[in-house]
């Protein structure tokens, strides 16, 4: 469906897309992850064609689009901020895509009740744009998005506005409308959560170019770097150089499952791998700030030696604040990230 190949975006000095390579199947749902400047938006603007490549090529089913205006491309887009039409309701919006492409009236009106009753806000079609909440408008730019049938739908933090709890409750809504219509769709996002709720394949971006790519569950288990687990939320990241099956680290040693590459790397440990017990067992830490999390608590250890470290608990289990506490490490959930960085 698409495919970029070394597609390159220089502002100044500075490549924003570094010499990309990217593919995006049909009916796959690809969401880009990056922090700010990492060139996830430029990468988006690139494919729709509202940001001219410096080089490299775009390619919708095998054509180069470097000659191909925006409206010409097929691409159905969707943006944080909505950019809804205040001065027209709910169906005019929806609507607008299929009358600038000559929809007739019936047609048009049919495909507005489709869409409107599929993105849950059957009978809206006469209500003020600015009547609705930020969920509702939303639904209505995302129907808009999806009314000219996009042969690829793209996404611009598309819940970016929203309060979180509404935030987790789309995020599934849109990934069971997507899988239900084979909707092909390429998404950019700061929100891990977010990305990793809705997509079927994660791209993590770093400095122009991509740092990692696979399922969720690929790259939340296995992070390629020190970069990618800490972009991932992951605090536990320290130097260490592994010998046979343990690692050598600040807090000391820490072991390590399976047959990791041997020499310096840079590991990471799971918070669900650290192991509180008695004082006297394994690294000395006096308990810090604690956040709750339903049923799960995340607890800060300041150790005798070593960075701070976090672990999680069960709620039943949670020591007190100010508490000494041993640590031990769980191998299971340790990994090692052979590239520095």
């Amino acid at each position: 469906m698409l495919r970029l190949e070394a597609a390159t975006v220089r502002f100044g000095g500075r490549a924003a897309l570094d010499a990309v390579d990217l593919e995006v199947a049909d009916h796959e749902i690809v969401c880009v992850l990056g922090p700010s400047g990492s060139g996830k938006s430029t990468l988006l603007r690139a494919v729709a064609g509202l940001q001219p490549l410096d080089g490299g090529k775009v390619l919708l089913d095998g054509v180069d689009q470097r000659n191909v205006p925006v409206h010409r491309r097929g691409l159905g887009l969707m943006f944080q901020d909505h950019q809804l039409f205040p001065h027209r309701d709910v169906a005019e919006n929806v609507g607008f895509g299929l009358r600038m492409r000559g929809a007739r009236s019936a047609e048009r009106d049919g495909r507005v009740a489709e869409l409107l009753d599929l993105v849950g806000l059957p009978g809206a079609g006469r209500r003020a744009v600015a009547a609705l909440s930020g969920g509702e408008q939303q639904r209505v730019a995302l129907a808009r998005a999806l009314a000219p049938h996009p042969r690829l739908l793209m996404l611009d933090e598309p819940l970016g506005q929203l309060d979180r709890s509404l935030r987790e409750r789309l995020v599934v809504e849109l990934r069971t409308l997507f899988a239900r219509l084979g909707t092909t769709v390429l998404a950019v996002t700061h929100d891990q959560g977010e990305a990793f709720a809705l997509a079927d394949r994660v791209v993590v971006m770093r400095d122009g170019r991509i740092a990692q790519t696979g399922t969720p569950l690929e790259v939340w288990q296995r992070p390629a770097s020190a970069f990618v687990a800490r972009f991932l939320g992951f605090d536990n990241v320290v130097g260490a150089t592994v010998t046979g099956a343990a690692a050598t680290t600040p807090w000391g040693e820490v072991p390590v499952a399976g047959k990791p590459p041997q020499g310096r790397c840079d590991l990471l440990v799971r918070p669900a791998g650290v192991r509180l017990g008695a004082p006297g067992d394994g690294l000395r830490c006096v308990v810090g700030v604690r956040t709750f999390r339903g049923n799960r608590v995340t607890v800060l250890l300041t150790p005798d030696r070593g960075p701070v470290v976090e672990a999680e608990c069960a709620l039943r289990d949670t020591p007190d604040e100010g508490a000494v506490v041993g640590v031990t490490f769980d191998a299971a959930e340790t990994v090692v990230l052979a590239a520095r960085g």
